[in-house]
């Protein structure tokens, strides 16, 4: 949805804007296809939409209609389901976990946690499921990540139920993105990497990939996790768990971390239609294929690298690296179509007129206008 956004908001004032995507498919992971049920999968994973920004919101539905749908999760807890996120209430069954909290700012993923509940419900709901999704200790991780363990009101029972607008295009994302990209020149099925000298840019050059691949490499290689994903059709099953997302904190290696039963998120008419359900289990692993990068792993060690590519990146003329995997962090799609809106106006400028873009000067290139990290 990135380098989508940006593309359509500069197509909007007149740019010449041309997307070179690898894939033979438009929308990086924002993509999903009809199964032969008439259940709609989404290919890399559940995408719920939700934003409290009207700008955001208003900018989705110019491209679909969406209706409402507020995305809810159950964890598998000592063989039952259970509420997810954490629900605050819960705590009250642990007078005085407050005092075995650690002591000063957390250093880490777990202590973050800690700060939020007791060991006892983390143990039970988050360090497995930590440890395998992003195949390290909890404690190497980075506290910043304990951000996304949300802890819910009482009353509470969704995931995101802080979020003023939520729902899923009624056109699917596959059709929201053709129509953001509609009269866009679009090359499917194309290494822009592996042909760069075919593609020059004038003005400036969106890049929204791994920033270790655009270098080859060469610094060293970020970590990166991804997910396989198996697809099952039950034809005689009306549904096969109680919510569209179940976690599975205690799974054991050949178990999946994470299960989505897709019916759950078609608007109620057409669910109450639709025979059988699909079912997709998501096993965590490590990436070489840059192709199948989906979740940056924030690490000391990675960080250390990337800001290494980051210093490199920021020399080089009219680059723009955004995205999940160029700015190497984890975003949700609200957040990616805000930083794009706000890197789409810095590249038209003041009223849109755009401005200049430096150029080299003798040996090293200056620092990049437009770089957005």
């Amino acid at each position: 949805m990135t380098g989508g956004t940006i593309a359509r908001l500069l197509a909007d004032h007149g740019r010449e804007v041309l997307v070179v995507e690898r894939r033979n498919h438009l929308g990086g992971n924002v993509h999903d296809s009809l199964h032969h049920s008439r259940i709609r999968v989404h290919t890399y994973g559940p995408h719920y939409f939700r934003c409290s920004s009207r700008k955001v919101w208003d900018f989705v539905q110019r491209f679909s209609r969406f209706y409402r749908y507020e995305a809810r999760a159950k964890a598998v807890v000592n063989g039952s389901y259970q509420d997810w996120p954490l629900n605050r209430s819960l705590l009250n069954a642990f007078p005085g976990w407050e005092k075995s909290r650690p002591a000063g700012p957390p250093r880490n993923f777990e202590e973050a946690c800690l700060l939020k509940m007791p060991r006892t419900l983390y143990e039970a709901y988050v360090r497995g499921y930590t440890r395998k999704q992003w195949g390290v200790e909890p404690t190497s991780l980075d506290a910043a990540l304990a951000d996304r363990v949300r802890m819910n009101h009482q009353r509470h029972s969704t995931l995101t139920p802080e979020h003023r607008f939520q729902g899923l295009p009624a056109l699917g994302y596959a059709g929201l993105v053709g129509n953001l990209l509609a009269g866009i020149p679009c090359l499917l099925g194309t290494d822009y990497l592996k042909n760069r000298s075919e593609y020059q840019a004038r003005k400036a050059l969106v890049f929204s990939g791994s920033l270790d691949e655009f270098f080859g490499f060469d610094a060293g290689r970020l970590g990166y996790r991804g997910q396989r994903r198996i697809h099952r059709y039950l034809p005689d099953a009306e549904h096969h768990q109680p919510c569209a997302q179940v976690n599975h904190p205690a799974a054991g290696d050949a178990s999946p971390l994470r299960t989505i039963e897709w019916k759950y998120l078609m608007p109620p008419d057409e669910r109450s239609k639709t025979r059988g359900t699909v079912i997709t289990e998501e096993h965590p692993f490590a990436p070489q294929d840059p192709d199948q990068f989906e979740y940056p792993v924030p690490t000391a060690q990675n960080r250390h690298i990337y800001e290494e590519y980051r210093r490199r990146a920021e020399a080089v003329t009219r680059l723009v690296v955004c995205g999940r995997l160029g700015c190497y962090r984890y975003f949700d799609m609200d957040h990616v179509i805000e930083r794009a809106m706000s890197i789409a106006e810095n590249l038209l400028g003041p009223n849109g007129h755009g401005h200049s873009f430096p150029s080299p000067q003798g040996g090293r290139a200056p620092k990049p206008e437009w770089v957005r990290f």
